[in-house]
């Protein structure tokens, strides 16, 4: 049974830093693309990037200018994890934040993404 567990997130000051690591079980990442989204109340899942196992890392272009030079995503394919750091928070990158096994389709579009870690909330607030 395939299994993703987000940790790191929290209450963090703006221009602070957050690491949020996503432990998969069940399926080896290094041959495996997996995404970030984010969500916010009353708002669908918004992509942050994915990490193809192969061709490397994509931005979302939708977020990219928002997160550009201050989110990277990387993966320890050894440990089975992937992370997302986050460097000069806003208060705006409050949200509730995904990883996901992408298994078709489109990399920016959630319904590509069939199996999903519960969230952890991430908070940028003084």
């Amino acid at each position: 049974q395939v299994q993703l567990v987000e940790s790191g997130g929290g209450l963090v000051q703006p221009g602070g830093s957050l690491r949020l690591s996503c432990t998969v079980s069940g399926r080896t990442v290094s041959t495996a693309s997996m995404g970030w989204f984010r969500q916010t109340p009353g708002k669908a899942r918004e992509f942050v990037g994915v990490s193809h196992w192969r061709t490397g890392v994509l931005y979302s272009a939708d977020v990219s200018g928002a997160v550009k030079g201050r989110f990277t995503i990387s993966r320890d394919n050894a440990g089975n994890i992937m992370r997302l750091q986050m460097n000069t928070l806003k208060p705006e990158d409050t949200a509730v934040y995904y990883c996901a096994l992408w298994s078709r389709g489109n990399y920016l579009s959630d319904s590509s993404y069939d199996h999903w870690g519960p969230g952890t909330q991430v908070t940028v607030s003084s």
